[in-house]
């Protein structure tokens, strides 16, 4: 039977308020689905052998039409001598700490924008990291963050910078092939040289005639033959032969001992730095876009900005749980540290307004999970912070990030 007008009207009500009356006394609440975020990402690769460059790959995979701020952060000292697609270069809000490139991007469904930046480094020869964020249009929202550094080593290889070549696996892999090699034809040689020894000494024999009885023969008589040798005399192998087997099989030892300690000091190095006193690992310091990792999170400062007049300064992090298992965090850990050598942790109400209403230390990070947000301080007025502090636990080193 169809509704009627006065039952769509109280239907529409009752979805309004929240609840849904199936039965008297009863009532199943109607939770609104929450907002989808555009899929903006961002990809960051280094260009240029002579200069700092950086090509800036924006993509929009979603179904509808994004607008976007696009900010690059410049490295202290660093200046921008080339610039694509209408950028600006702006101070960050008006304070005298660095500037950044903006740009304001329209993304229709399902495209994507290149972007462009060429720098010039602060010091000749020194790698240079410049951070890129994509933010709600106007706003300080990310949907995506990437980085990329540039050094003129790996750059003028065509490729990052790698070990050694005495560290590689393949060297010592080759190496010990060689080794092998050799000392397989080392015995083989020898293995001829014996064959033909025995081979020269009865055809000696033979040739001086030395008579020897057939009983095979038909007549019985005696006729010369190489006399036969009644016992195998075991000969040693010459010294060098000796000398250059021992000789490999030391070569591969030590290979496969330094490949292995070298494997092994590489994975605790990665993995986590040797404890210092009562803290977990050791402080690991770095810019603003280098992934620091502690004991259980690996952090990314990706941008610090703090509006001229405000008492609040706005930080983009990203975080990944690099431990097997999941990790809380706490808001009262993190830090900013100002000039004067105080600090002041996270405000965590702001915080959870920048992140539209979401708690962001509410709920531990699964391992392996990854989580890029703002973190907002409230430094009451005082000069910008020039650190930031970040750790995953109380008893945790944690990461210092230089922001000035």
């Amino acid at each position: 039977m169809p509704m009627s007008k006065r039952g769509h009207t109280v239907a529409a009500a009752l979805l309004i308020t929240g609840t849904v009356g199936l039965s008297a006394g009863t009532a199943v609440p109607v939770t609104a689905a929450p907002p989808t975020r555009p899929a903006v990402s961002v990809a960051v690769t280094p260009d240029g052998a002579t200069a700092p460059a950086y090509r800036i790959d924006v993509r929009n995979s979603g179904n509808s039409t994004v607008d976007t701020t696009v900010r690059q952060e410049l490295p202290s000292g660093a200046t921008l001598s080339g610039i694509s697609n209408g950028g600006q270069v702006a101070t960050p809000n008006g304070q005298d700490r660095g500037s950044e490139v903006t740009w304001q991007l329209n993304l229709p469904a399902g495209s994507s924008t290149t972007l462009t930046t060429i720098l010039s480094a602060p010091t000749a020869g020194t790698p240079v990291t410049a951070p890129v964020c994509a933010y709600t249009s106007g706003g300080d929202t990310p949907y995506d963050c990437g980085t990329a550094t540039w050094d003129v080593a790996a750059m003028g290889r065509g490729g990052p910078s790698g070990p050694a070549w005495w560290q590689r696996p393949a060297f010592w892999l080759g190496a010990l092939g060689v080794a092998v090699v050799l000392g397989l034809a080392g015995w083989l040689g020898y293995r001829v040289y014996q064959r033909r020894l025995v081979l020269r000494r009865a055809q000696s024999r033979q040739r001086s005639g030395v008579a020897v009885y057939d009983p095979n023969a038909s007549r019985g008589t005696l006729y010369p033959r190489p006399a036969t040798p009644r016992g195998r005399t075991r000969r040693r192998p010459p010294a060098w032969l000796a000398v250059g087997l021992a000789a490999a099989i030391l070569a591969g030892v030590i290979a496969g001992a330094v490949w292995t300690a070298t494997g092994q000091v590489s994975a605790i190095q990665a993995d986590r730095a040797p404890s210092n006193g009562a803290w977990v690992g050791q402080t690991q310091t770095g810019q603003v876009g280098t992934a620091l990792r502690e004991s259980a999170f690996e952090f990314t400062v990706y941008r610090v900005a703090c509006p001229a007049g405000s008492d609040r300064c706005q930080a983009t992090v990203g975080l990944r749980n690099v431990s097997p298992k999941e990790q809380s965090w706490h808001g009262a850990l993190q830090r900013a540290y100002l000039p004067d050598g105080e600090w002041v942790t996270t405000d965590e109400a702001a915080t959870r307004s920048a992140n539209e209403g979401r708690d962001l230390f509410a709920a531990p990070v699964p391992a392996g999970g990854q989580l890029l947000a703002p973190l907002v301080f409230n430094t009451a007025g005082r000069a910008a912070p020039t650190q930031i502090e970040l750790r995953s636990a109380v008893f945790s080193a944690g990461v210092r990030v230089d922001v000035a």
